[in-house]
């Protein structure tokens, strides 16, 4: 019946190329898609070095130190190995529905990456990250640390022009990753430089898939940033001294402030009315209150109209306060 079934369908696809055909890779993909797939990616590796570095969490501190660069090279090939070499997308890729196409391929259909291109995003991915992280140890196995052997006066030719390559190296990847990076915002193509060395671009993996943001989200985004946009409008006009002096009077009342007059004259004089230190080089502003001379100066350059944080009166000119004080004896 098997045999007849087949001989009856000649065209029917098979089970491992029916995701393949209904790939587009003439559809184009947006780029909030693809960044969103390397995010997911990212957060995906911190997680895994996360629950890695808890199961040495009652070791001594600093076991994994020496090793970090190696460890963490060695936990992104694993996840290469079960994602990326075997159904050639990465996890933040089929989260979003995304797959790498090979665009070295001539056919107009879709084509998945060869072991080839697998290998090189592998060795292109967490191989420079690796060299970053282990340049400083490796330096100083060459002897070209600045504070190594070779700043003595003993620096070879040889060890300036490797340590010149290395660092015209650094400089040529970087200016090449902004390069490719502002060609990707231009076309959206390939928004990592080892994607399009190795011919690897981001297609969907199913036909007809739409980014869908639904508007009750939309509406709460829309509503929390002018929201946002009028307290960063408001909050530089509100005199927040003068508010918290009127609040402050409000609610303890004027009968209560009366009362403690004859206490609390005797104790404004002790503390500055701004930092609530001993007030250091003391100086009124037309109040009972006393402050430091370099707080209430900053606080007058700083705010035209200002007035006291403890009664909230108009601040006048700075003038120096005569404090007597009492020697206690033993």
């Amino acid at each position: 019946m098997v045999g007849m079934e087949s001989q009856n369908n000649p065209t029917r696809p098979a089970e491992g190329s029916t995701a393949q055909t209904e790939v587009d890779p003439q559809t184009a993909v947006l780029r909030i898609s693809q960044l969103d797939a390397i995010e997911l990616d990212s957060s995906l590796e911190q997680l895994l070095w996360s629950q890695f570095s808890q199961c040495f969490q009652n070791c001594r501190p600093g076991l994994l130190t020496p090793l970090e660069p190696e460890l963490r090279a060695l936990l992104q090939l694993l996840l290469w190995r079960f994602t990326l070499y075997s159904n050639s997308t990465t996890v933040g890729q089929s989260l979003l529905s995304l797959r790498y196409h090979n665009v070295l391929s001539t056919s107009p259909r879709y084509r998945p990456l060869t072991r080839r291109q697998k290998l090189g995003l592998a060795l292109l991915t967490a191989g420079p990250r690796w060299l970053q992280e282990r340049s400083h140890s490796l330096l100083l196995c060459l002897g070209l640390s600045p504070g190594g052997p070779a700043s003595d006066g003993d620096r070879g030719l040889l060890q300036k022009g490797l340590r010149s390559c290395l660092i015209l190296a650094s400089s040529i990847a970087q200016l090449a990753s902004l390069i490719n990076f502002l060609v990707f915002l231009r076309r959206g193509r390939h928004p990592v430089l080892a994607e399009r060395i190795v011919g690897a671009r981001a297609v969907f993996s199913k036909p007809n898939v739409v980014r869908d943001v639904t508007y009750q989200y939309m509406n709460r985004e829309l509503l929390w940033h002018g929201f946002a946009e009028f307290l960063i409008f408001l909050l530089p006009l509100v005199n927040t001294r003068k508010l918290k002096a009127t609040l402050s009077s409000i609610v303890l009342g004027g009968g209560s402030a009366d009362g403690k007059g004859a206490t609390e004259g005797t104790g404004v004089w002790k503390e500055c009315g701004l930092c609530g230190e001993w007030p250091t080089m003391p100086h009124s502003v037309g109040c009972q209150h006393v402050f430091c001379y370099y707080c209430i100066k900053s606080h007058s350059i700083a705010d035209a109209h200002l007035t006291c944080p403890k009664c909230g009166a108009e601040a006048g000119q700075p003038e120096s306060v005569k404090m007597e004080v009492e020697m206690m004896g033993c």
